[in-house]
């Protein structure tokens, strides 16, 4: 039996823990803030004094943290994740971070024969519930097979798309995209508004029409950018930022959607 670890049991990550309690899947939890494992009180999920209690505890070891710095910093240090992992273990990022921040606990973790995968989600914490987060996954072949199980718990589809970074760089690639979308939904409501066209009617029809996107829903019934900007503007503005780095890295830059997606972040007042 495969006993998981989980730390970080915030919106998106607690109901993702639980659905692996309730698979009845062997679970050991860890948090910062206490609170967040009161919900797990009525279960059969044990919980650990310290990410390292985890480590040692787990054949599978999922992180759901906000950011790079939270990553290394529950993962790496003497009683961190990977201090108290055997080998043959694994070590799961979910958290949206950069790809060169898995590769960095990759080689901490080889030496000690633990596996990295990343496997950053999206979907938020209703398609946790539900089971089906989209689950982006880079790693070696035999590595995401034998995590496959956990992942089928949230996620539906699960897509493995390459070696270990892949899947943060899909979905930073996402982000931008749909960065660059609330912008051109916003723009559009704005210009019908203008024409004369009631913007929640308009809203209406391009949702069921061709020009439909998960951003113009989000743009509609926020009722335009600023709400969005002050829930998820720092997110926003940190993936925009790594996939800018990564392309330019990489001697990449695209004609249209970094360009559109900074756009959308000085309409949000994020950008000069």
């Amino acid at each position: 039996m495969t006993t998981v670890g989980f730390i970080g049991l915030g919106s998106q990550g607690g109901p993702m823990a639980r659905r692996i309690v309730d698979a009845g899947i062997d679970t050991v939890l860890w948090a910062r803030r206490p609170e967040t494992l009161e919900p797990f009180a009525d279960s059969a999920a044990k919980t650990a004094g310290s990410p390292a209690e985890v480590g040692a505890a787990s054949d599978i070891v999922c992180l759901c943290v906000v950011g790079d710095d939270d990553v290394l910093s529950v993962a790496g240090g003497p009683d961190g994740v990977l201090s108290g992992m055997r080998e043959g273990a694994i070590l799961v990022v979910h958290s949206t971070v950069h790809p060169d921040t898995c590769t960095r606990l990759a080689a901490e973790a080889a030496a000690r024969g633990v596996s990295v995968v990343d496997a950053p989600v999206s979907g938020g914490g209703r398609a946790a519930e539900a089971g089906n987060l989209l689950v982006m996954v880079g790693g070696d072949e035999e590595t995401v097979a034998a995590c496959r199980p956990v992942f089928g718990t949230y996620g539906d589809p699960v897509v493995h798309l390459g070696p270990l970074g892949s899947g943060q760089v899909t979905k930073l690639l996402n982000n931008l995209l749909f960065t660059a979308n609330l912008a051109t939904s916003a723009d559009t409501l704005a210009l019908g508004k203008s024409l004369g066209v009631d913007a929640d009617r308009l809203a209406q029809v391009i949702t069921n029409g061709s020009a439909n996107s998960f951003a113009l829903g989000r743009v509609a019934s926020a009722g335009g950018l600023e709400r969005i900007a002050g829930h998820a503007g720092n997110v926003l503005v940190k993936d925009v930022s790594l996939i800018d780095g990564i392309a330019a890295t990489a001697g990449a830059r695209s004609e249209v959607v970094q360009a559109t997606a900074h756009a959308t972040l000085r309409l949000m007042g994020l950008e000069q």
